[in-house]
């Protein structure tokens, strides 16, 4: 593959061929000054939870048809009254810098990313999210077995973890953000008319990524790359659950228009997003929604550090992918989701990485 600084305004479609579920769209991986097109006027849905965490019938059903019409219409959505205690969130944002700042390189090196199932894990240096884009960002993925969830004996955490201590605080942040998962697939199940408890076995105790994204200041060096801080990507998963940030950069494509929204959510909301597993099950109903991390728009922010710290929802990787049953006409096969998953993230990683289980 070529250096992947050529291809600092490539397109999406110049990687068509590792998609596993249609897009048409077409937009540049980083945001190009004078090419791309921004939406100022779109905003994007806040939804309430509350009214379905109390079990109302009624409520229930308001809060799934709002959240599937945004889910359809964009792919965004903001949630407010997730039950969450929001002081959590920012003392993770605390522990994320410190995290980074304060554990030098060569103490990261050895957890650098590598397969464990379907999902890349490990540290990611500035400039090696992937391979095909100079993205400035470190990153940082754990999976459900980098915590000790259920106090196994055989549980090392050196295996997964450069210093003790981090563990126990994130576990019980993914633990919190695991309460939102089946009233979200519920929600989302109940909008397009299915079992809203088809995938409650599934999602429980199910795979996740948790990655810890840490964005230097953008000084000179940094912009002098010309680089974005995240490329224009879709998520693999079934839907991302992001806590608001303090710093503006996150975008999503509106479709209907090819136009960038800005999003601005909320201190202590929840940002909810679709992915290709969400794609692929509900036959394109809804599809995954494509986002990127670019510069603040103020130039006088350029000097703040910015982090996220975003848990994608997975399937465990002998689960089966199909279009859900009570979806007429589907168009996709069943298909294992190791494979579904580094078919597609094999763009990101070398087609190595990709698994073929009739091989």
């Amino acid at each position: 593959m070529k250096d992947k600084k050529d291809n600092l305004k490539a397109v999406n479609q110049d990687f068509s061929k590792y998609d596993q579920v249609e897009k048409k769209q077409v937009y540049n991986l980083s945001e190009i000054e004078g090419e791309d097109e921004f939406d100022e006027n779109y905003i994007i849905k806040t939804v309430d939870m509350s009214g379905f965490l109390t079990g109302n019938l009624q409520e229930i059903e308001k809060f799934s048809q709002d959240l599937g019409e945004a889910m359809e219409k964009i792919g965004f959505v903001i949630l407010t009254g997730h039950g969450i205690d929001i002081n959590i969130f920012s003392e993770a944002r605390k522990k994320i810098i410190e995290f980074f700042e304060d554990i030098p390189e060569v103490e990261r090196i050895p957890y650098k990313a590598k397969r464990q199932g379907s999902v890349n894990q490990g540290y990611f240096p500035i400039n090696e999210t992937t391979i095909i884009h100079p993205d400035l960002v470190k990153g940082w993925v754990f999976c459900r077995r980098a915590f000790n969830m259920n106090n196994d004996p055989d549980y090392n955490e050196k295996d997964y973890w450069p210093r003790p201590g981090y563990e126990p605080f994130f576990r019980e942040l993914c633990k919190a953000k695991e309460t939102i998962i089946l009233p979200i697939m519920q929600s989302i199940l109940r909008y397009l008319k299915c079992d809203p408890h088809s995938f409650d076995k599934k999602l429980t105790d199910t795979n996740f990524g948790f990655r810890l994204n840490y964005y230097p200041a953008l000084d000179d060096e940094y912009r002098s790359k010309g680089a974005g801080r995240m490329l224009g990507h879709e998520d693999v998963d079934l839907f991302t659950i992001l806590p608001s940030e303090d710093l503006d950069g996150l975008q999503a494509l509106n479709r209907e228009n090819m136009k960038w929204v800005r999003i601005h959510a909320p201190k202590g909301s929840i940002v909810i997003n679709t992915g290709d597993y969400m794609q692929r099950i509900t036959n394109d109903r809804l599809p995954s929604t494509t986002h990127r991390v670019s510069t603040p728009k103020q130039e006088s922010k350029y000097s703040k550090t910015r982090v996220s710290f975003p848990m994608a929802v997975y399937v465990w990787e002998d689960e089966i992918l199909t279009v859900l049953p009570e979806l007429e006409n589907p168009k996709y096969p069943p298909i294992s989701a190791i494979e579904f998953h580094t078919k597609i993230t094999s763009k990101y990683y070398g087609d190595d990485y990709a698994v073929d289980l009739n091989d």
